[in-house]
């Protein structure tokens, strides 16, 4: 298989090194997309007629690859949102909110993306729950004994990245979750940067709940994931009411239909989620062990190319996900993404969403270089010759 052949955006002339924000759509999502657009265009749930009963069943059958994708036990653990905020969001708002009391300690770290901390934030102003984190390394990593370290009897959840989307670190979830369990707390996994990436058992790992997003995955936007064990979603308590999800109501009582539908309200992004489908047959057709060996390959080019070149700091070299942060001394991060935009090359500068970080770490604002599969060795060269013209950069900075 040509990989490439099945990614129009590749042919635009564009190097595009920013897949930890979001990823190429390959042809046969589009086409899904597509069809659902010009030949069966109905709504979920509410036609008695052919083309509507094919939305339903198409919908079905995505949730079922999903559940299969992460192997679920049951396909009914998949709750489709817009995105891995929004799932992170009724996780945290639909249920712990009412499981939380005041002075239960949440374990997180300030590696995490904003969407794993803030509703964090909103709840310890809400119900006045304690929020600690977990220390950081010398390489700016998260061990299991550092998340060991802040458990007490008032610890009742910890909510993790699997892997982070900045410095790319990679997190023994398996181990956190085991301990946790051990000691009665509940495990939240942000998937986002994982399932993009890797094989993803959430029987294997045990977590209790765990999101990720469509879009980072070679799939459609406003579609995200939320996975949680049965007995856990069905306390789950809904942050939207509407049509699609009750059974009955009246002045005075109302009646919920049974999961997964009772935490879907509202039309949904019906052609994303239909697409979405396509995403994980072309996923599942290369293989996640390929791609996370193809993405381990290059970044370890990557790295051995970025440090010929001596006034490149690379401060993640040891992480174990397809992300490299770099800077220059002198040289802002945003200045060097806007030169590398004019060499068409596409990277991340900034905090990316992680303005906790700086808080522990000896950086704030880098350029970030994150690997799909899709990316190439000649790819790579290009960025180099480019970050090779060190006096450009320079001079370009100045004006």
């Amino acid at each position: 298989m040509n990989i490439e052949e099945y990614f129009l955006m590749k042919k635009n002339n564009i190097i595009y090194f920013d897949n930890a924000a979001t990823t190429f759509k390959p042809i046969n999502v589009i086409n899904k997309e597509m069809e659902y657009l010009t030949k069966y265009t109905a709504n979920a749930h509410r036609g008695d007629y052919d083309i509507s009963f094919k939305v339903d069943d198409e919908i079905d059958k995505t949730r079922y690859l999903v559940s299969k994708f992460i192997n679920a036990k049951n396909k009914n653990e998949i709750i489709f949102t817009h995105n891995a905020t929004d799932s992170l969001n009724l996780i945290i708002f639909g249920f712990f909110e009412h499981y939380l009391k005041e002075g239960d300690e949440v374990i997180l770290s300030k590696s995490e993306h904003a969407s794993n901390i803030m509703p964090w934030l909103v709840l310890k102003m809400k119900k006045g729950i304690v929020i600690k984190y977990a220390s950081l390394d010398e390489d700016n990593k998260l061990t299991v004994e550092s998340v060991k370290k802040e458990i007490t009897k008032k610890t009742k959840v910890i909510s993790l990245a699997e892997i982070t989307n900045v410095v790319g670190d990679q997190r023994d979830i398996k181990s956190i979750t085991s301990l946790a369990h051990k000691n009665n707390i509940l495990v939240v996994v942000d998937a986002s940067q994982s399932a993009p990436h890797k094989k993803i058992d959430v029987q294997s790992l045990n977590a209790d709940f765990l999101a990720f997003s469509a879009h980072k995955m070679c799939g459609p936007t406003g579609v995200g994931v939320l996975y949680g064990k049965m007995h856990l979603l069905n306390k789950i308590i809904p942050t939207k009411f509407g049509g699609g999800m009750n059974e009955t109501y009246n002045d005075s009582s109302l009646t919920l239909l049974d999961l997964p539908l009772r935490l879907e309200a509202g039309t949904p992004n019906i052609s994303g989620i239909i697409a979405f489908s396509e995403t994980i047959n072309f996923l599942n057709s290369i293989g996640m062990d390929y791609i996370e060996n193809k993405e381990k390959h290059l970044k370890k080019y990557l790295i051995e190319e970025l440090e010929k070149l001596p006034y490149i700091k690379i401060l993640n070299k040891k992480s174990e996900s397809g992300i490299v942060l770099i800077n220059i001394d002198n040289i802002s991060s945003s200045d060097l993404g806007l030169y590398l935009n004019t060499q068409n090359i596409c990277v991340r500068s900034g905090k990316h969403c992680v303005k906790m970080l700086s808080e522990e770490a000896d950086f704030t604002d880098t350029v970030r270089i994150s690997l799909y599969f899709y990316n190439s060795y000649e790819e790579i060269d290009e960025l180099i010759t480019a970050l090779k013209k060190y006096d450009d950069i320079k001079k370009f900075a100045k004006n």
